[in-house]
């Protein structure tokens, strides 16, 4: 179905309401005139002929003197009434008698019947010539609005069409795109592109975080796969003794569970900021810190690694317990891959958690990296195991990151709660 441009729209509807109110305004005022017309015919001739019955009751033989636009007929006059003018009793308007206007008025019956007529013929014809000047002037009038409404309308809607086009020129597969209005442009037009232009930016957000989390879990889950097919692959050797096969098998099962937690933190992490408010419970870290580190246990193999959990109570906190065990387990997770030997604390507060690893420590190059990271929400390239990660979470969360070097060789890495 063809759709009318607006402009188009706006001109006919003008146009239309223009018409009809110069014609309702043309024949409002042509009735007004008739009408008063009529009533000024009928008191004047009403007046006259009041005047020339008052003549006859005080004069005795008075007789009627005819002017040029005004006659008697019938008695009180010489001339008797015309078959023209023989109309009944009352005021007649508009009387055409050889090519000439008449108001007739008629009053009486048989003998007594008078019949007063007025010429208006030079009335009728400077009445018509004032009509066809209103209604000139109405057509006059309805041209210029006419050419005034093409004007308005062309200005009015092309701050509309520069927006359609904009819009028009947008392309999918481009992000910070933004619709350009003119700065005179009316106050409607501008808060649709601002309405608009925000939207663009909840979509580059949405883009964005779709787009990461593509990379992050093409990045995170690589590795764990790896590991799973590698260990079943030797699990399944028939050279390999039953007590190496249970070992395999408890490794592809820690690396499950560890895909399972990276596979909920990736899949929170993909969703909107305000939409993880609904996912917010008590949390007691008291509770969940030791479970995290046991299930974290088998990571550390033949390393000689030993686990210290230390709990300050109260350390209860609001927010996804999900998001919660897979950061912890995260930085859990760091400190093994980072450690041969030593002991891995973990320190547990109302506002935090601190895990501490006996590693070769961290230098300044990398804090300063791992900081522009974090700064950056991990947007570059991942430099350690699940560091993007940790990152999207502080910044979805208003967590905060804090990585050390220990005097005595490792890393202190504090997670600070909102």
């Amino acid at each position: 179905m063809a759709t009318k441009s607006l402009r188009r729209q706006i001109m006919l509807g003008m146009l239309a309401y223009t018409l009809l109110l110069s014609l309702g305004i043309a024949t409002y005022g042509v009735t007004v005139i008739k009408n008063v017309e009529h009533l000024i015919w009928e008191s004047l001739l009403r007046s006259e002929f009041e005047y020339f019955l008052e003549c006859q009751r005080t004069e005795a033989g008075y007789r009627w003197d005819d002017t040029e636009l005004l006659r008697l007929f019938g008695k009180g006059s010489d001339t008797p009434i015309p078959a023209e003018f023989d109309l009944p009793a009352g005021v007649h308007d508009g009387i055409s008698v050889e090519k000439k206007q008449f108001v007739v008025l008629a009053s009486g019956i048989g003998p007594d019947r008078s019949v007063m007529t007025l010429d208006i013929t030079n009335i009728e014809r400077v009445e018509r010539q004032l009509i066809w000047m209103i209604l000139g002037s109405a057509a006059v009038l309805v041209c210029i609005l006419v050419l005034v409404t093409i004007f308005g309308a062309r200005r009015l809607v092309r701050p509309l069409n520069s927006l359609a086009r904009a819009i028009a020129e947008l392309s999918p597969d481009q992000n910070g795109q933004r619709v350009q209005i003119e700065p005179h442009a009316p106050k409607e037009a501008q808060v649709i592109a601002e309405r608009l232009n925000s939207y663009l930016v909840q979509i580059d957000d949405f883009v964005e975080r779709e787009r990461k989390f593509i990379r992050m879990a093409s990045h995170e889950l690589r590795t764990p796969l790896a590991v799973v097919v590698s260990t079943a692959e030797v699990a399944l050797d028939p050279l390999v003794s039953p007590h190496s096969t249970e070992a395999h098998l408890r490794r592809i099962l820690a690396t499950a569970h560890e895909m399972q937690n990276l596979v909920t933190l990736l899949l929170a992490l993909a969703r909107d900021p305000a939409r993880l408010q609904s996912m917010m419970e008590l949390v007691d870290l008291a509770e969940l810190v030791p479970s995290i580190v046991q299930d974290h246990r088998l990571l550390a193999g033949s390393k000689e690694l030993a686990f210290d959990i230390i709990t300050t109570p109260p350390c209860s906190i609001h927010a996804p317990r999900q998001i919660v065990s897979a950061t912890i387990g995260n930085l859990v997770r760091n400190a093994i891959e980072n450690s041969e030997h030593g002991t891995i604390r973990v320190i547990t507060t109302g506002s935090g958690v601190t895990v501490q690893d006996s590693g070769h420590g961290v230098s300044e190059s990398e804090r300063s990296r791992i900081y522009t990271q974090l700064a950056r929400a991990g947007s570059a390239a991942a430099g350690g195991i699940g560091l993007e990660l940790i990152a999207r979470a502080c910044a979805h969360l208003g967590w905060r990151l804090d990585i050390d070097s220990l005097e005595s060789g490792g890393t202190k890495a504090t997670l600070t709660f909102r």
